[in-house]
Order: C-alpha cells, then sequence, then structure tokens
C-alpha cells in the first residue's frame, strides 16, 4: 500500500510539473505572439498622450493581440517621415501639416484617425497688454516658432477680426514662445498652444488672453491625429483597426477616471527630457477631454468637410502648390474592407 501510495504521488508530481511548463510554455508562446506597433509621438510624453498610457496600463493593446512600442522624435517630422519610409508604423501629426505634406512633397501618409477635433493652437498674449481680441493685434510684435502656418493663422484672424494684418511684425522666436512675452520681446505668440502654453503661464502666475483661430477665419481642423502610410493601411489594416480600437477604449479610460489617467502618464513622464508638473496636465486634461469628441464626431472620427476646408484655405493662403482630393489625407477606418 505504501508503495502504491508513493507511485500515485510520484505521478501526480510529474503532471503537475509538466503542466506547469506548459503553462509557462503557452504563456510564452502569447507574449511572442504579439503583433509589434512602433508610435512616434509628437514630443514626450504630456497630457494629450494620456489616454494612449492608460491603454498600455490596462491591457488593452494586448487584449488586441498588439504590444506598443513608445518612440519619441529626434526632429520634429519624425511621426510623418518614419511611419511614411516604413520605419514606424504610426505616428501622431498635424493635420494641416498632412494636406501641405501630401500636396507639396507627395508623401504617402494618411490620418486614421482624429485625436482633438478643434484647434490647440492659439494666439497668447500677456493679460496685462490689453490685447483682448486678434483686431488688438494691429501694430504689435508677434512671436512664432518657425512654422510659416502660424504667420497665416495671425494675418487670417487679425483680417477676419478688422485689424491690418500688414501692420504686424512677425519674428521668429525659436522654442522661447513663453519668454518672450514675459521679457517683453513680443507682444503676443502664436504656435503655443491652450491646453499646454496657456495652463504653465498661468501656473507661474502670468494671467493671458488668447484667441481660438476656428473663431476668426480659419477653418475648423484637427489639432493632432494619428497616422500611417499608404502601404501600412494597404497591407495592415486589421493591425491599425486594433491599435485604434485599444485607443478608443484608453480614451474612455481617462474620460471616466481622469485621476487614475494622470497617475498612469505621471508614471510614464520622462523626467529627463521633459518633466511634467501635475497641476499642469491635470488642466490640461480637462482642457482637453471636451475636444476630443463629441456627439457629432465621435473619437478618431474625422468628417470628409473638414478636410476639404482646410484644404481650400491652405491654397488660397498659397500653403499648397496644388489641391489634393480629401481621400488622399484621411481614411476613417471603420470603411476600410
Amino acid at each position: 500500500m505504501k508503495k502504491l501510495r508513493a507511485v500515485l504521488f510520484l505521478l501526480i508530481s510529474l503532471c503537475l510539473i509538466f503542466s506547469g511548463c506548459g503553462n509557462k510554455k503557452t504563456a510564452e508562446d502569447t507574449s511572442s505572439k504579439l503583433e509589434e506597433v512602433d508610435l512616434v509621438l509628437d514630443w514626450y510624453p504630456n497630457a494629450i498622450h494620456t489616454f494612449i498610457y492608460a491603454a498600455i496600463e490596462n491591457g488593452y493593446f494586448k487584449e488586441e493581440g498588439l504590444k506598443v512600442n513608445i518612440k519619441y522624435p529626434s526632429n520634429a517630422t519624425d511621426p510623418l517621415t518614419l511611419p511614411a519610409a516604413g520605419k514606424a508604423t504610426i505616428g501622431i501629426y498635424y493635420q494641416p501639416d498632412i494636406v501641405m505634406a501630401r500636396s507639396n512633397e507627395k508623401v504617402p501618409i494618411k490620418s486614421i484617425g482624429a485625436i482633438v477635433h478643434t484647434p490647440l493652437n492659439v494666439i497668447i498674449s500677456l493679460k496685462e497688454k490689453n490685447i483682448n481680441t486678434p483686431k488688438d493685434l494691429s501694430g504689435k510684435t508677434i512671436g512664432y516658432s518657425g512654422n510659416p502656418l502660424n504667420t497665416e493663422y495671425v494675418k487670417t484672424m487679425v483680417k477676419a477680426d478688422g485689424g491690418d494684418p500688414n501692420s504686424i511684425k512677425i519674428v521668429d522666436v525659436g522654442f522661447e514662445l513663453l519668454s518672450s512675452m514675459i521679457t517683453k520681446k513680443v507682444d503676443a505668440t502664436t504656435g503655443g498652444l491652450v491646453n499646454h502654453e496657456v495652463p504653465v503661464l498661468e501656473h507661474e502666475g502670468h494671467p493671458v488672453n488668447y484667441f481660438d483661430p476656428a473663431k476668426y477665419g480659419v477653418p475648423n481642423y484637427y489639432e493632432e491625429v494619428f497616422v500611417a502610410s499608404d502601404k501600412t493601411l494597404k497591407e495592415k489594416p486589421e493591425t491599425l483597426k486594433k491599435f485604434l480600437k485599444a485607443a478608443q477604449k484608453g480614451y474612455e479610460f481617462t474620460k471616466n477616471d481622469p485621476d487614475k489617467s494622470l497617475k498612469i502618464l505621471l508614471n510614464n513622464q520622462q523626467k529627463d527630457n521633459f518633466p511634467l508638473i501635475e497641476e499642469v496636465e491635470k488642466k490640461s486634461i480637462n482642457i482637453l477631454l471636451p475636444k476630443m469628441a463629441s456627439e457629432k464626431e465621435p473619437f478618431l472620427y474625422q468628417d470628409k468637410q473638414v478636410w476639404e476646408n482646410n484644404i481650400d484655405w491652405l491654397y488660397k493662403q498659397g500653403l499648397i502648390k496644388e489641391k489634393v482630393k480629401a481621400e488622399d489625407c484621411f481614411v476613417n477606418l471603420n470603411d476600410v474592407k
């Protein structure tokens, strides 16, 4: 009887060991089967990327069979050029710049989902300057960060508000958008974001006025979008759909629990390159969430009319050489069969 028990115990032990090994192998196999997706951010982690990190933290991408590798840009155009060249799967870029790249340089890239449905780029001035509407910029000096698109925004806004766009002086201040105003080198700046530069200035004790381009003659545009190359869209549409599905879940999580989502973001910040201020990022998330979806346009949805309006405006301003079709610039992936 003792021998029989010993044999049974040995058999059970061996079964458990092999079962454990089998489970371990299955877990390893599952992990190895995850498809890798390289995502190039537009900058270091900040509030606008909260939903992405929430999706990673909560395993939403893994549920879709994906492993997302976050990449930071070495230069400003990386989120556009790397996916276009097949060196990344997806990037985060800006709607007007996609139209210009497609028209002027024939870059084979499309937007696959709108992250923010209204402009974040605003004209900012210190409240003490008493610049209360764009027409008050007439005769003033405005700083910008080298993008000609921003100068056209200013001219359009000033003209639409009844001011004189020819009387303004626009100077390139590089990355000194904030300090150039504080040190009185310029009266206002263009290119700063309502969800970053504005709360940073307010956090530092500088009350500001700011103006939304879409309220003064500039057509509404999608500030940030996901982009993928024509080749990736053709060869891996299901991969992109899975990515967007997980991103959608990340957005819903962030909307429903912004405080927990903020903690996830702060845990993923790049302190050496772009340290985050919790108060600023919390305010930024609150600014962003209403701009990321609406009843008319759900998160990631893109309206063809918005693209056509921007193509027309960019052509009128001389920023694109020829008009391109809206369908050449974007796709709602739910329509991809």
